[in-house]
């Protein structure tokens, strides 16, 4: 196996992610089965990326609705405990209306990112990346989700996945006092524990997953200091915590979370055709990149070197 680098590069990682969400939201655009060319595009760049890191992608294919949808999956057999299962998940489709830079490229491109940077690590658990076909209506939370559909999967063939991590729009910040909104379910009297400014990655667990939550955001503050994270888990009754792919594991007994700048309650550009890649903080979303990488790590068990004790170089100022 080839000498993993003792360094890592913040200028290469945050251009690969502009690349990945230009090609995705900018040249390819919105992303549904109703424009399957759109469809194939976005499907032959995954599947390109990962073959040019090393990777051998599966393709798991379903009816949604008379059509054939497609989850992306490629998987690094772990060691010593490789029937456990880390999985880092994003969806790839969008709505009609967007053109999907941080809904959902955006966690597409860090998937991406993190995948690379951990090609040539082997756990004692097996890491498994899958990106997902048709999480946006009109398949959000019926059978034809590519989550629902690949979680049932798991299930049935009684995959042993210790832990699922959601990215879920991971590109849009913003430091403006007041600029983060908190969900309406959540009490007045609970608000004050709540940031106020966009500026942060959240961790979104439910009560079941409070264990994850925990390892994952120990993993995360190893990999970088510069990106606040909150981590916080609810009850499943606080909808807005079930609005993405975390949910589906969640419905298959799994522990998930789901990894996000919080969408609609921080990003004016959700869902609106104005949701393009200028809009987005790719600085930080190398952070974010850093992070996950780091937290996988640890839930894999690698036992290498850590990710803190690289030596980090390019766009090496604080922010």
């Amino acid at each position: 196996m080839p000498t993993e680098s003792k360094t890592v590069d913040r200028d290469e990682i945050e251009a690969n992610l502009r690349l990945h969400v230009d090609r995705l939201a900018g040249l390819i655009g919105p992303r549904t089965l109703k424009k399957p060319k759109t469809i194939q595009a976005t499907i032959g760049y995954i599947e390109g990326q990962w073959t040019e890191m090393g990777y051998t992608n599966e393709r798991e294919c379903y009816d949604a609705f008379g059509d054939e949808a497609t989850n992306l999956i490629v998987e690094r057999p772990g060691t010593k405990r490789s029937d456990e299962i880390v999985l880092l998940g994003s969806h790839y489709d969008t709505v009609n209306s967007t053109p999907g830079a941080d809904d959902n490229a955006s966690a597409v491109a860090v998937m991406l990112e993190v995948s690379r940077l951990l090609r040539q690590h082997t756990g004692r658990r097996t890491a498994r990346y899958v990106a997902f076909a048709c999480e946006e209506p009109p398949y959000f939370n019926v059978d034809a989700m590519g989550s629902q559909h690949h979680a049932r999967e798991s299930r049935r063939r009684g995959d042993n996945i210790i832990g699922m991590l959601c990215l879920e729009m991971v590109g849009y910040y913003c430091l403006t006092k007041g600029s983060q909104a908190i969900p309406p379910a959540i009490p007045n009297w609970l608000h004050r524990f709540f940031p106020q400014r966009g500026n942060f990655l959240a961790a979104v667990g439910n009560m079941p997953s409070w264990k994850l939550n925990w390892q994952f955001r120990r993993g995360f503050k190893r990999g970088t200091r510069r990106m606040p994270l909150f981590s916080i888990c609810l009850p499943e009754k606080i909808n807005e915590i079930r609005l993405s792919d975390n949910s589906s594991f969640w419905d298959q007994g799994y522990p998930a979370l789901m990894l996000t700048d919080t969408s609609y309650l921080r990003n004016p550009n959700y869902h609106q055709s104005t949701d393009t890649p200028d809009t987005l903080d790719y600085p930080r979303m190398t952070e974010v990149t850093l992070g996950v990488a780091s937290a996988m790590r640890r839930l894999l068990g690698v036992t290498a070197m850590p990710v803190s004790s690289w030596e980090c170089v390019g766009n090496n100022r604080e922010r």
